[in-house]
């Protein structure tokens, strides 16, 4: 795979919540790069920040704090409008409840950021078409989600996630709701994208699942603690 390039570069980030009576120092300076074509496993347990720096990740968030760059531009202390527009255009989405809406088709769901971005009708189709073929369901682009499986469900949210063509995919917990014969042929596409280049963030306290990622970064605590190549 292709490493040359920082896609991520975090320095120092902090992350504050204040509740009005206690403040909660959630990630205590968090320095990591993650470079285009890796495939990239934060694990935690309950607790440790990394749901916190899934939203920084996934500009969801700004830090309290600190400098974040996604594919070479600022993101720390920009506007809510701003933020918006590099999470839609940088950042692709796979979350473990799908998050897909009921009553369109598949090819509909994926045309979602297509439309958001502004792409045209004929492209938008072409192009959602093209990414559900690419997750092996060209045959169900007219079906609904309650029309399919978990694991079809979630192929849709893979080929959602590849609209933009985004920086990142960030996925989080993707097969938590899936059994684990579905579970694996998710994995198995995250890792056929991660070859053909893509760069892949998975957010995860499954460690079978962390395992499949070239690289594991663990945080406890609000701190990374450890940041080494994976076991497989």
């Amino acid at each position: 795979m292709n490493t040359n390039g920082t896609i991520i570069r975090m320095s120092d980030i902090r992350k504050v919540y204040d509740t009005g009576k206690v403040k909660v120092e959630a990630l205590k300076g968090i320095d990591l790069e993650i470079h285009k074509g890796e495939m990239v496993a934060i694990v935690g347990p309950s607790g440790s920040g990394k749901s916190t720096l899934m939203n920084l990740v996934g500009c969801l968030d700004t830090p309290t704090s600190g400098e974040y760059e996604l594919g070479g531009q600022a993101v720390s202390g920009v506007s809510r409008d701003t933020l918006a527009e590099i999470r839609n255009r940088r950042v692709g989405f796979v979350f473990q409840n799908f998050n897909l809406l009921p009553h369109i088709s598949a090819q509909e769901n994926v045309e979602m950021p297509l439309l958001f971005g502004g792409v045209r009708p004929a492209e938008r189709r072409e192009r959602a078409k093209a990414m559900l073929e690419r997750v092996g369901l060209g045959d169900r682009v007219d079906h609904k989600p309650t029309e399919l499986s978990g694991g079809q469900m979630q192929r849709v949210a893979i080929a959602r996630a590849l609209a933009m063509n985004p920086d990142i995919v960030l996925a989080v917990e993707p097969t938590g709701n899936l059994d684990s014969t579905a579970g694996s042929d998710i994995m198995s596409i995250f890792t056929d994208l991660w070859k053909q280049g893509s760069t892949m963030v998975i957010i995860t306290h499954d460690p079978a699942l962390a395992r499949r990622a070239s690289r594991v970064v663990e945080i406890r605590d609000g701190r990374i603690t450890a940041d080494h190549p994976s076991e497989a």
